[in-house]
Parts: structure tokens; sequence; C-alpha cells
């Protein structure tokens, strides 16, 4: 029988990482997922770290050949899956042993819901807690999907977490197509927002995920890349849901998101140091 959660984990570059992804998925206290992984040709040792892995039965390895960016690794792991329910991890972050149980607890009492999230705690390269309870805009239990999706546009940020926060319903993200790579820097942010299109959302309260920062993440040429994509995704969002999105709420999300933008890349410039692995002098940049 196929199981009732799908783990995926697309993994690059993530050696010093991986492992402690890897167990933190493992040591669920929900038992009935399985748990995929896919090396998207890493230069590094993550693929030989990884072996030791593939005597659990819940476990699968494949590896994605190189070119396509985060959007070919996600989408290559992600069709392999086979549960109902699916989270994607990236190889460096990690979840909260009771992760999956609640969230799979709040989607089953609530069969309209496609899609559920929890707040994250911002980890540095030591594990060490940067900030608790991030994200959701306010948002707490059940909500409709469209209100959820016009909240983050109007806030200018991605309320609903990294992937590692997120569950959804694979018939649901199937329906939309899979991850939506138009604009790569947000794939996660417009895939949400796209199944949210067709059912309801739900809010865990609690910091069920761990989402670890890296000072490759955010060059100044990267902001500016990512707001002028979130414009153009809060835009073509507007021009495919008629009704979602107010004028104002375009003009207010939009110069959020430029802002948000530069306010996360001066945090990144003042976290410095931290976020370099304690036994590497080399960082890892990630698809």
């Amino acid at each position: 029988m196929p199981p009732t959660v799908s783990v995926v984990v697309p993994a690059y570059n993530n050696a010093d990482f991986i492992e402690a992804t890897l167990d933190s998925i493992l040591t669920q206290t929900f038992s009935d997922f399985e748990l995929l992984v896919a090396d998207h040709s890493s230069t590094d040792d993550t693929w030989e770290r990884i072996q030791c892995y593939a005597e659990d039965p819940r476990v699968r390895l494949m590896q994605t050949p190189a070119g396509g960016g985060a959007p070919a690794n996600w989408s290559r792991v992600t069709r392999e899956a086979t549960g109902d329910y699916i989270k994607l991890v990236c190889g460096d972050d990690l979840i909260n042993p009771r992760c999956l149980e609640q969230q799979v607890a709040a989607m089953a009492a609530h069969p309209q819901v496609v899609l559920s999230s929890c707040r994250r705690t911002l980890i540095d390269a030591r594990s060490n807690t940067i900030t608790e309870a991030r994200g959701l805009a306010g948002l707490t239990g059940l909500q409709p999907g469209r209100t959820a999706a016009r909240r983050a546009v109007i806030v200018g940020s991605n309320i609903f977490g990294e992937p590692a926060c997120v569950l959804m319903r694979r018939d649901a993200l199937e329906r939309v197509g899979g991850w939506a790579d138009s604009e790569p820097y947000v794939i996660d942010q417009q895939t949400y927002c796209n199944v949210l299109m067709f059912g309801d959302f739900y809010a865990l309260p609690q910091s069920l995920a761990s989402f670890r920062l890296s000072s490759s993440q955010w060059s100044v040429n990267l902001a500016r890349q990512q707001s002028d994509q979130v414009v153009r995704f809060h835009h073509r969002l507007a021009a495919e849901n008629p009704g979602l999105l107010s004028r104002a709420d375009l003009v207010r999300g939009d110069n959020l998101a430029r802002a948000m933008a530069y306010v996360r890349r001066l945090a990144y410039i003042w976290l410095g140091r931290k976020m370099t692995p304690p036994d590497s002098a080399v960082e890892q940049a990630t698809v």
C-alpha cells in the first residue's frame, strides 16, 4: 500500500547538513511515510554521505543529472512520490519530531484543506537558534485558500515559510502542474498560492520546522532579482485569478516585497560568520 506521506529531499552540496536533515525526518512520531532523496550531481560528498540510509526500507536514493537549477531537482524527486500528502524538505533544513503527526492530523480532520503550514525557527550553520516562531502573518487554524494567498501578497512575503513548513495534498499539487518554475526564486510561494486556489489552508501556530540560513543565499544582486520575481508572481496570480487582488493590494504587496528583500539582505550581512559551517571554511552554494 502507498504510504500516507511522501517526504522528498532535493539535495545539492549539502554534505555538512544532509545527515541531520534525514535524521530529523526518520525520527518522526508519525511513521507511515516514505523518504525520497535526490542528489543533484553534488560536487561535494553529499551522495557518499547518504549511502548509509539506503538500507532503511522507508528510504529511496536517486540522482538528478546536472542542470536545470532547483526546479529540475524538486520536480524530479516529487514525481517519484506515491503518498497522499507530500512534504519537500531542502537538504539542510530540519523538521520537528511531531511535524508530520500534527500536520496530517489537521488535514485529515479537514478534507477541504489542500495545504497546511506551520511556523519555523531560523538557525545558523551551527544549528544555533537565530529567531523562533516566524511566519503565517497572524493566520491561525482553518482559512479559505484564497484568503491565505491574498494575505501573502499584501504583506509582500512568503508567509507559508520554506517547504519544510508545508504539507500539501499530492493530487492538488499535480492538479496545478507541479512546482511552478516561471520565477525560480519564489518556486515555493507561487506553487503554494496556485494550490490554494483549489481548497482551504490550515495554519498551525507551533514552530515545527527549522530553516538554515546560509551566507551564500543573499547577495545584493540576488535581492534585486528575487524582489523582481516576486512582483511578477503577484501580477501573474492576479491575472490568472480575477477578483483575488485589487490594484491597491498589488501596489502595497509590490512595495513591501522590494523592501523586504533588502531587509533580509542586511540581516544576512549582520549574521556574517555565524552562517559558515563549523568544520568548513568553504561555503557550499545552493542550487
